[in-house]
């Protein structure tokens, strides 16, 4: 028999309810940004100078219009001229 397992963040949903709701709202918009931007510094020093603006132009767009892939394929073009 299998078990079902969840995510931590399933987790989480089950754990915070009524107001607290927010709290958690609050709480994972600051690490997600906190963590978009170490991955911009990131991109500024592994990519030359060009190739991070664009990157990050890419990451932008990919939020913006809920598609990771954008980003992806950024990523993969540059990773193969390598």
């Amino acid at each position: 028999m299998k078990r079902k397992t969840r995510s931590l963040f399933q987790e989480i949903d089950q754990i915070y309810i009524g107001n607290d709701r927010r709290m958690v709202i609050e709480t994972r918009s600051d690490h997600l940004i906190n963590g978009i931007i170490n991955l911009i510094e990131q991109l500024y020093h592994e990519y030359p100078q060009d190739q991070a603006d664009e990157l990050e132009r890419r990451l932008v767009n990919s939020i913006r219009g809920k598609d990771p892939n954008k980003f992806k394929r950024g990523l993969k073009k540059f990773n193969e001229d390598k």
